[in-house]
């Protein structure tokens, strides 16, 4: 295989994971009242589709094929979580919950791609930021999580 192909393949793992976090934040937002609530799911789909941009725009850079939407992974999580929310008496803390683990599963991704030492320096660079937006985003909703619990 050759670098560029290895490298997009990564990327493209990547990618399809934001397209999965932003669906998921936006179903999230059809799922919960507070407009709080929301507001931070909004602004994380937002994030997550910047993210998107930025990952479509290194494999393109390296002459590859970025895909075209999320996974089936990522719709059984969704899935899930409108289920969830159905059964549970306190629907946005579960679904902020669900938003936590996929937010964490994410992060985990994130450094499993970063242990390869054979990333370009700019690549790297938008995977760190990008990594860093997460953990912030993993610590601002646990913060909500116990203000709805």
């Amino acid at each position: 295989m050759k670098y560029s192909e290895k490298i997009s393949k990564k990327l493209n793992e990547l990618l399809i994971k934001n397209y999965d976090a932003e669906k998921g934040y936006l179903e999230a937002i059809e799922q919960v009242d507070s407009d709080r609530l929301k507001l931070f799911f909004k602004r994380r789909a937002s994030e997550r589709s910047d993210f998107a941009k930025a990952l479509r725009t290194e494999i393109l850079r390296y002459g590859e094929d970025p895909v075209g939407s999320g996974s089936l992974e990522g719709l059984a999580h969704r899935n899930w979580m409108r289920l969830k929310s159905l059964f549970s008496s306190n629907n946005e803390a579960a679904i902020l919950e669900e938003a936590i683990k996929g937010e964490e599963a994410s992060f985990e991704e994130y450094n499993d791609i970063l242990k390869d030492k054979s990333l370009p320096p700019s690549i790297e660079s938008i995977l760190i930021k990008q990594k860093n937006a997460i953990q912030a985003a993993i610590n601002t909703e646990k913060v909500k999580e116990e203000l709805v619990s």
